[in-house]
């Protein structure tokens, strides 16, 4: 900081120049911004003005392009219409460094927090409401109005994430710029940028517009909605929450992608395929010595052929917390040392490649035992037309957003608003899955018929031959309020996850005592039958994700072993002869899972899992072989 109490602009730079490289900031504009944003100076008002549009009727607007739909109707809420213009007598030059300016956000929440907030944050319900044309007079918030503000607000949000902090600091924001902003239209041609900016030394965002060219006194302000997009279908796609249209004649078929896909998913993994090696031999006695990081497993593997070592140099197994990268050096200097994770196993444990995979045995509907999955950023509009059609056909129409990677249900959303949806791909990579409309229920006397999900630890000794084994014990987790297709961001009616959300009830339930009231409430369904049909859907799961050489598949590398969790609900089905089938469903597999409970209620655990993967004596172990 220099004497007279201004900012250096080269820490201004050195703070914020990569996100303002990164958004296109011109830097011409960067000396100006730095002192607009450390005097919080809004000068907009003295260069643009917010103007009033009057209607124009339907049957004066003709079948007229896209962009002149949006013309005449500028505003994307349903009352009055508002542009921007230019009121400056002496227009704005895009060559003048200060023609840079601030807006404020209105509104910045995380959208699990959005309803909590309409309800208690005095003013804002109000101000929401006139901002998006919505009529509101009351004092008290009512739930109508707050409905259709959650509703409205997908067509005023904007997102910026966190690139640094834990899990939950990394869900993404989103905001809604205040009334200047957010009457801001949209134009293919637009004459403003806009861009989010993360200010550090207040720790406040803004976003900062700047002029694309000169414009005269009475020009209008546009940005454009689906900036970065340069595909005519996608454009069409993500403007739709503005511009409403049918992409009905898109096939909403996904086939498995190409292998291309596949190869720049390994790139962006960094991850380095071993070479061809023999499999290993053992003598039959042998102690073998263990590096690892995961405190579970050094506080709870006794079993004599096993010791550790602090020294990973001398390891025979790495079992290691996080992902491993270089099988290739691995393969050539240490052959004999083994590990516990199989290269390009990410497709089965990131969430859009196990769709992918999976494709593989159900074509391109997937197959029964997975909810219907479209990746948002690579078949947006597939799932477009899927939605649309689904709609004009009257089939429920919930869905469920998920990141790609992330775990516990972080920044994972339901809801059967097509906008909402759209909107959620700006944010980070996601999928999108039909959601389970019609759950097998489980009776919990405190509060009725809940949700229920089964996690099964399986064990992968080997890719060929395939062989999956599942721990002998699965976990339960239940949802805390009756089950209803509405409420859908209640947390405790639609998750089950209850172990991270601070103050809240966990239900526990052993599978022994679950099996028994589970086979009371529904006596036609033997528990047998119902995991005969898990394990053979986890069969066809790993015979179709070990299918293809890797990186199209999971390397057989004769060194890796693995223990995965899957999680799985069941929903109701109709089988191909019209009987009612419990149908299991995969919702995701988890890597390197949290063994706590395991560890908890059954000490020999780990001895299970290290004879079976390490030893290959999985007789005297609890385990069950799948394939």
């Amino acid at each position: 900081m220099s004497g007279d109490g201004e900012e250096d602009p080269e820490a201004f730079v050195a703070l914020h120049g990569a996100a303002l490289r990164a958004s296109g900031v011109p830097a011409r504009y960067w000396e100006s911004l730095s002192r607009k944003l450390r005097g919080e100076v809004f000068d907009a008002g003295d260069y643009f003005g917010i103007m009033q549009v009057e209607e124009v009727d339907d049957e004066e607007e003709g079948d007229e392009e896209m962009e002149e739909q949006l013309k005449k109707k500028p505003n994307p809420g349903n009352g009055p219409c508002f542009k921007v213009i230019v009121t400056n007598e002496n227009g704005l030059q895009a060559s003048n460094p200060n023609s840079i300016f601030l807006i404020d956000h209105a509104w910045t929440y995380r959208v699990e927090h959005a309803r909590q907030q309409l309800l208690h944050v005095p003013g804002l319900l109000h101000r929401m409401a006139n901002l998006m044309g919505i009529d509101f007079h009351g004092e008290i918030p009512d739930e109508g109005s707050i409905e259709q503000v959650l509703q409205e607000m997908w067509k005023y949000n904007q997102t910026y994430q966190l690139s640094q902090g834990t899990a939950e600091e990394k869900v993404p924001v989103w905001y809604i710029m205040d009334e200047f902003g957010s009457r801001i239209q949209h134009s293919d041609q637009p004459s403003f940028a806009t861009a989010p900016l993360f200010y550090m030394p207040q720790q406040i965002a803004y976003t900062v517009l700047w002029p694309l060219r000169d414009l005269e006194t009475g020009d209008e302000v546009t940005r454009d909605y689906a900036h970065g997009e340069t595909d005519r279908l996608i454009r069409k796609c993500v403007l739709l929450p503005w511009v409403p249209d049918e992409v009905l004649d898109v096939s909403c078929f996904t086939p498995e992608p190409s292998d291309e896909y596949y190869q720049a998913i390994l790139a962006e993994n960094k991850e380095k395929l071993p070479v061809v090696i023999n499999p290993p031999v053992y003598a039959k006695d042998k102690v073998f010595k263990v590096f690892t990081d995961i405190q579970q497993v050094l506080n709870n593997l006794t079993h004599p052929r096993f010791v550790f070592t602090d020294s990973e140099e001398e390891a025979d197994i790495l079992y290691n917390f996080s992902h491993f990268k270089d099988y290739r050096k691995l393969s050539e200097e240490r052959p004999e040392v083994m590990v516990n994770q199989f290269p390009c196993e990410n497709l089965l444990t990131v969430k859009d490649c196990l769709a992918s995979v999976a494709r593989r045995a159900g074509g391109p509907d997937g197959p029964r035992w997975l909810p219907r999955t479209f990746n948002l950023q690579t078949e947006l509009p597939q799932f477009i037309s899927y939605f649309q059609q689904r709609d004009r056909r009257g089939e429920d129409n919930h869905w469920i957003c998920k990141p790609w990677n992330l775990a516990r249900s972080l920044d994972t959303h339901i809801t059967n608003s097509l906008n909402n949806i759209i909107r959620h791909r700006e944010s980070s990579p996601k999928v999108v899955c039909k959601y389970i409309e019609d759950p097998v229920l489980f009776h919990r006397e405190d509060v009725g018929m809940v949700k229920f999900d089964i996690r099964y630890v399986v064990l992968l000794r080997s890719v060929k031959p395939l062989r999956l084994y599942s721990y002998d014990v699965f976990w339960l987790r239940f949802s805390n309020r009756a089950f209803s297709l509405d409420d859908l961001d209640d947390y405790e009616k639609h998750f089950t996850v209850m172990n991270y959300a601070p103050g809240v009830t966990l239900k526990q339930v052993h599978c022994e005592d679950f099996i028994p009231l589970f086979e009371k409430q529904y006596p036609e369904y033997p528990w047998a039958t119902v995991q005969a049909d898990i394990f053979k859907a986890f069969a066809e799961l790993f015979q179709a994700a070990s299918a293809k050489p890797a990186p199209l598949g999971i390397y057989d590398y004769p060194s890796s072993r693995a223990i995965y969790a899957i999680d799985l609900m069941l929903k109701w089905d109709t089988s191909r002869d019209g009987k009612r089938i419990m149908q299991p469903q995969i919702l995701e597999v988890n890597f390197n899972p949290d063994c706590d409970r395991a560890c908890k209620y059954h000490p020999t655990f780990f001895n299970d899992v290290f004879s079976t993967l390490f030893l290959d004596e999985p007789d005297n172990c609890h385990v069950t072989c799948i394939v």
